[in-house]
């Protein structure tokens, strides 16, 4: 059994224009940058978001927007803070899901190059009990 995400990584036309955004809306810290060595694919950074690698390749994205997204967790008190910076950046925002009452709230959001991120209060437990199931991790269902 995997022991947890080693990384994400995320093709980007612009490496300088998504390091802004992972900084600045994610608050993501730069722990790696190639320059001109390209020991992967192409030139690439490495972000830490709290605790998770993040990486940014440079090459074709592709055109296609679909629902795939990377959600990260933040505080409920916290979304207007988020949808402001992302709002600053001329992002679109996409209308959430609709949701039952007490899973959480969401902002989706597209990158410059379709990727889309949700930034979601709720956690895993809360979802799973309004679902009317337990989190059991000897017997998932």
């Amino acid at each position: 059994m995997p022991e947890g995400i080693s990384h994400i990584t995320l093709i980007v036309r612009d490496l300088s224009r998504m390091k802004t955004l992972i900084e600045t809306v994610l608050g993501g810290i730069e722990v790696y940058r190639s320059e001109k060595a390209t020991f992967s694919l192409s030139r690439e950074i490495f972000f830490l978001i709290d605790d998770i690698w993040v990486a940014v390749m440079e090459g074709d994205p592709g055109s296609e927007r679909t629902y795939n997204h990377i959600a990260f967790k933040i505080s409920d008190a916290d979304l207007p803070k988020y949808l402001s910076k992302i709002n600053a950046f001329g992002l679109e925002v996409r209308e959430s899901r609709s949701r039952v009452k007490g899973e959480g709230r969401s902002i989706y959001f597209y990158d410059y190059d379709n990727h889309l991120f949700e930034l979601h209060t709720g956690t895993l437990e809360e979802r799973l009990i309004l679902y009317g199931k337990k989190l059991n991790m000897q017997n998932p269902q």
